[in-house]
């Protein structure tokens, strides 16, 4: 979901490399402190550079499917560690994402 314009390198890249930490992170369970802020930077990142106007709909639904799904799906599945590991990181990155674009879309719908 890169922007169109602008910031579109940086977004995208950040989403990509984001994603990819956190299932590699999250099956070798190392999850410590710096990672984990990392991972909340990267997400920040996405919410800031790596949506456009008009993906912003889409993507709070998208991001609150998976945060929902990630948040329950984890303690569903604390039998198998490391995909609830996988889930754990993956809402590490979309939490801040979410709540960094629904903030943007609400200013803009303030503004009209």
């Amino acid at each position: 979901m890169p922007k169109k314009r602008g910031n579109r390198g940086l977004g995208g890249w950040a989403f990509l490399i984001g994603v990819i930490l956190a299932v590699v992170l999250g099956f070798l369970g190392l999850l410590d402190a710096t990672w984990t802020w990392i991972l909340v930077v990267i997400g920040l990142i996405v919410g800031f550079l790596n949506v456009a106007d008009d993906e912003t709909h889409p993507f709070l639904i998208a991001g609150a499917v998976l945060i929902i799904a990630s948040a329950f799906g984890g303690e569903a599945i604390n039998a198998v560690p490391l995909l609830a590991n996988v889930l754990q990181a993956l809402l590490l990155i979309f939490v801040p994402a979410v709540v960094i674009v629904a903030i943007k879309h609400t200013f803009t719908m303030a503004r009209h």
